[in-house]
């Protein structure tokens, strides 16, 4: 596949070291961007290193650290009631299942989903906005919610190439096919976009003759 040689090496830009980091990093970079979640991160994991230390974290501090995040008072009450929960019911260990992740405070489908993949404990295809737009345009996906179009990718792909894929669309939306101004003249991937072709097409039937 052209994205697999365009993106041979993709992969999470968050940095995390082990599970506790990972559910944290990515609970906090809903809506927010990767760049400024490492920014954050190093000094929340520094004050609170494990599951039962974040748990016992006075939300005022926990907000003050993670203050530049997006939404920084409610992931800071998601974060603590996850941390107590994974504490008091999993005894300090990230659960696997994908419904017991959804089960915990803040996680949601795509969060559990990318959990998953990093973690390799199953196999899933996380849809984020990038996910949702790339594979919409590229034609790969029709639905009209991000589950729908999990669903769709899911049925087109075979289960080793959703982890990997799921991180060369997210590059690519990131990198080229952004969402106001994509870089349509920068794009290997044009004679392939559905919505590159559709432009093209409207814009000679609509040039005077």
């Amino acid at each position: 596949m052209l994205l697999a040689r365009l993106y041979p090496m993709a992969a999470s830009e968050l940095h995390f070291n082990n599970p506790y980091q990972l559910i944290v990093s990515v609970m906090l970079s809903a809506q927010c961007t990767d760049k400024k979640v490492n920014e954050v991160t190093p000094t929340l994991f520094r004050r609170y290193s494990s599951f039962e230390a974040l748990a016992k974290a006075e939300l005022k501090t926990l907000e003050h650290i993670i203050r530049p995040i997006n939404y920084y008072r409610t992931k800071s009450k998601n974060l603590k009631a996850m941390a107590q929960m994974v504490t008091q019911i999993y005894d300090g260990k990230l659960p696997s299942s994908l419904d017991e992740l959804k089960g915990l405070p803040g996680v949601g489908q795509k969060t559990a989903s990318v959990i998953q993949c990093e973690m390799g404990t199953g196999y899933a295809f996380p849809v984020d906005t990038h996910v949702f737009r790339v594979a919409k345009r590229l034609g790969l996906a029709q639905g009209k919610t991000p589950l729908h179009v999990e669903t769709e990718l899911k049925a087109r792909f075979t289960p080793r190439h959703w982890r990997n894929l799921h991180h060369r669309l997210i590059l690519h939306g990131r990198k080229v096919c952004k969402s106001t101004h994509p870089l349509c003249r920068a794009c290997r991937l044009t004679r392939l976009c559905a919505w590159y072709q559709d432009i093209q097409l409207k814009l000679s039937t609509s040039a005077p003759r």
